[in-house]
């Protein structure tokens, strides 16, 4: 338009040299339409810039309301956490709004300079929390969340229909690594890969490696998975490894779980043995809802004819990321993950979860004296696994009494279940409460709220009509007015007690409820 105006007289160009160039000193008022026309006809810009509280009310309470359970609660879900205030401002912020499809200095889009910048300094921070050489591994930070990254990482090394090892879900396993049942393929990577599980050794709650040993001679598998989601103690990476070297196999840990342990140097870690590491971050690791998946690189081996032989692990494992699964990175994500991961290599850090090490190993020993029995009998990490059995009770229905009295735990299987909906036992975790300032004297006070809970579960459970199912045990509840009682009251304590810790990412003088 102004190119136009020019060529027909209608706009002057008002110019002076200067350093050998002519600058443009006026141009017209007026450039496209004006102030005026813009705030009559683009309305919706107004909007656009409209805070929360306008445009959307009913979420903003949603948000207040969940605000007050995170603070008046005690979350004991062993892979739930706490990100920091910095990281949440990183996920909200306008990195949200930019595309960049591709790798860092190959986008398939313009205007990435800046999200090539935070791309770049997750990988190398990614690297540098797990003490990381980078000529011997590489990472990539674009994956969306754990069960995708373990998929894109079957994809970009296996051809379908290719062999998988595994934790077996009702031992502690995870649905991505291949769950199958006699007659479903309960995980989409049992669809297009062949998955065997191998198991813990119920009289010890170990896993039995002299089992895997014998499964894999049979099943010869192209690809080991080390890696669980209910498993508390420490893998054999060794082992494991020597197993795969026999099948030539590629060993692939899963620490989603134990990323934030491992990270801190307080765990033995999995990089030592294993050919690809996959991780949440934002479980133990306490960062944005995503994941990582780091592969070796460099020299593999010296061939019969003495050449180098490499890993060709990196182009795999990229090309399966982007694009053979995923399209453009989320931003926000990788804007928080910088952040996460940087506070990841501060002290305060590592004195964080050598604490949640202490709270987990206290509350194991108070739930043992209170004749709860653990699957394995303990725990080298951050979680517990409770196997209800003993205590004549599953663990749907402790789940539900827990959560009543503002308590998050989970139910989970445990060796011998065969149903995973009502199941036997229940998991518990530290990384969330260690995060608000719990200590290990206050983790026997969640003990004591635990085993009241499974106590009033027992009682609801001792009045449902003969025959009842899961779904009649809350109407038993309902209908006695002394349950109600109880439950208001334990909650009340619970509440009392959660509301003693801090807040994180939210000021509580600030909220609603």
């Amino acid at each position: 338009m102004f190119l136009r105006r020019v060529a027909v007289g209608a706009t002057k160009l008002n110019v002076a040299p200067a350093n050998g160039r002519f600058l443009l000193r006026h141009m017209s008022s007026r450039y496209g339409s004006t102030a005026e026309e813009r705030e009559a006809r683009a309305t919706w810009v107004k909007q656009l810039n409209d805070p929360m509280e306008v445009v959307a009310p009913e979420v903003v309470d949603i948000i207040e309301r969940e605000k007050a359970r995170q603070f008046k609660g005690l979350e004991v879900i062993a892979s739930e956490n706490f990100c920091s205030r910095a990281v949440m401002e990183a996920i909200g912020s306008i990195m949200t709004n930019s595309s960049s499809d591709g790798y860092p200095g190959a986008r398939y889009s313009g205007g990435t300079e800046y999200l090539d910048i935070i791309e770049n300094w997750c990988m190398e921070r990614a690297l540098q929390v797990f003490r990381l050489d980078p000529a011997k591994w590489g990472v990539n930070v674009q994956t969306l969340t754990g069960s995708i990254a373990n998929f894109q990482t079957y994809t970009g090394l296996l051809k379908p229909h290719e062999r998988i090892m595994s934790l077996d879900l009702p031992h502690g396993g995870h649905l991505s690594h291949g769950y199958q049942t006699a007659t479903k393929k309960v995980s989409a990577v049992s669809l297009f890969f062949e998955t065997m599980h191998y198991r813990l050794d119920e009289k010890t709650g170990y896993i039995d490696y002299d089992g895997m040993e014998r499964s894999a001679s049979l099943f010869r598998p192209k690809l080991i998975v080390a890696g669980a989601s209910a498993y508390a103690r420490l893998f054999d990476y060794a082992r494991i490894r020597k197993i795969c070297d026999e099948h030539k196999a590629i060993m692939m840990a899963d620490m989603a779980h134990l990323a934030g342990l491992v990270a801190a140097d307080v765990i033995p870690s999995p990089f030592e043995y294993a050919d690809i590491v996959t991780t949440t971050t934002n479980k133990s690791l306490r960062g944005p809802r995503g994941a990582l998946i780091f592969y070796r690189k460099g020299v593999k081996e010296i061939n019969k004819k003495g050449e180098e032989v490499l890993y060709d692990y990196e182009d795999k494992i990229n090309n399966a990321v982007f694009p053979g699964v995923q399209g453009a990175s989320h931003n926000q994500k990788l804007a928080g993950l910088a952040i996460s991961l940087k506070q990841a290599m501060t002290p305060e850090y590592k004195a964080y979860q050598q604490q949640v090490l202490r709270n987990s190993s206290k509350l194991a020993q108070c739930l043992i004296e209170k004749g709860y029995e653990l699957v394995s009998g303990g725990t080298d990490n951050h979680l517990v696994l409770i196997d209800l059995k003993n205590k004549g009770i599953d663990g749907s229905r402790v789940e539900k009494v827990l959560e009543w009295v503002r308590i998050a735990a989970n139910k989970n299987t445990v060796p011998g279940d065969v149903s995973a909906v009502i199941p036997g036992g229940i998991r518990l975790g530290t990384p969330a409460l260690t995060s608000r300032g719990l200590l290990e004297a206050d983790f026997a006070q969640v003990a004591e709220f635990f085993d009241e809970g499974v106590k009033l579960a027992l009682k609801i459970k001792a009045a449902e009509p003969k025959g009842a199912k899961f779904k009649d045990f809350e109407t038993t509840m309902k209908l006695n007015k002394e349950f109600q009682f109880e439950i208001s009251k334990l909650r009340h304590e619970v509440e009392e007690f959660a509301m003693q810790f801090p807040t994180i990412g939210c000021d509580k003088e600030t909220m609603k409820y």
